[in-house]
């Protein structure tokens, strides 16, 4: 039986009156890439920010692995292998595709702080860096800096910094919120194939790359779970239909 890579337990979170994670149980595991979709203002960030550690719960706990993660803060989520992107891009503009890969790199050791003169040559550092822009499809574009490149091209470049982490569990805010139709297909295509070698949580917009990508699909409404299954069991759920799928009959 595959293992249950992240957990969530009774999960909470309101801000003031506004309950934006309500009472939320999640399991996702070993290998699986789990959508969670979803109206807007149905917690899906929010719930991202709680399982990577930039938002600590009100009420439940947060499990990585077996491992109660709830107290822990981003930064030891990311050491112990849960990585994430944003929605919006925090990429160092002014730094080469290669740059903010290498930085990446470097961030995960434990005692990895050099100046970064250090960091531009070190070889230890550069050569991964290379070998994660060539899988996410960028190796052609390592030299330039990443404010040249396009909205897709970031969305490929924040999913090589994440993979630098060497995560287990990857964390995706929207990776195709924005890009185009030839650029949507080739991120599809690098998630298809990171998916066979890692956990992936998806928060998508995009129904269709869900369809084609999730092994199974949580619907959130509320900041609720109405929904958790295959994607063809969501779609003829009568209660995701009324929530997302604008089916009102």
């Amino acid at each position: 039986m595959p293992e249950v890579m992240l957990a969530t337990d009774r999960l909470s979170k309101s801000f003031g009156a506004l309950c934006v994670t309500d009472d939320l149980s999640l399991a996702v595991v070993e290998h699986e890439l789990h959508a969670i979709i979803g109206p807007n203002g149905a917690g899906k960030t929010t719930l991202l920010n709680q399982l990577s550690g930039e938002l600590s719960p009100d009420r439940g706990t947060i499990a990585f692995a077996g491992r109660d993660v709830t107290a822990q803060p981003a930064h030891r989520r990311a050491r112990l292998g849960i990585a994430r992107s944003f929605q919006i891009t925090t990429l160092c503009a002014d730094f080469t595709a290669e740059d903010n890969v290498a930085l990446a790199i470097q961030a995960r050791e434990p005692h990895g702080f050099k100046f970064w003169r250090s960091v531009a040559s070190d070889p230890a550092l550069r050569e991964p860096a290379r070998a994660l822009l060539a899988r996410v499809g960028l190796g052609e574009r390592a030299d330039l800096p990443s404010r040249v490149l396009s909205h897709g091209e970031h969305r490929q470049l924040e999913i090589a910094v994440a993979l630098a982490l060497a995560p287990k569990v990857l964390l995706l805010d929207e990776p195709l919120a924005g890009v185009g139709i030839d650029e949507s297909r080739d991120i599809v295509g690098l998630l298809q194939s990171l998916k066979k070698t890692m956990t992936i949580v998806l928060v998508e917009h995009d129904v269709g790359a869900v369809e084609a990508l999730a092994d199974r699909v949580t619907v959130l409404d509320g900041g609720r779970a109405i929904a958790t299954g295959t994607f063809a069991e969501i779609r003829n759920d009568a209660a995701v239909r009324r929530a997302y799928l604008g089916d009102d009959g």
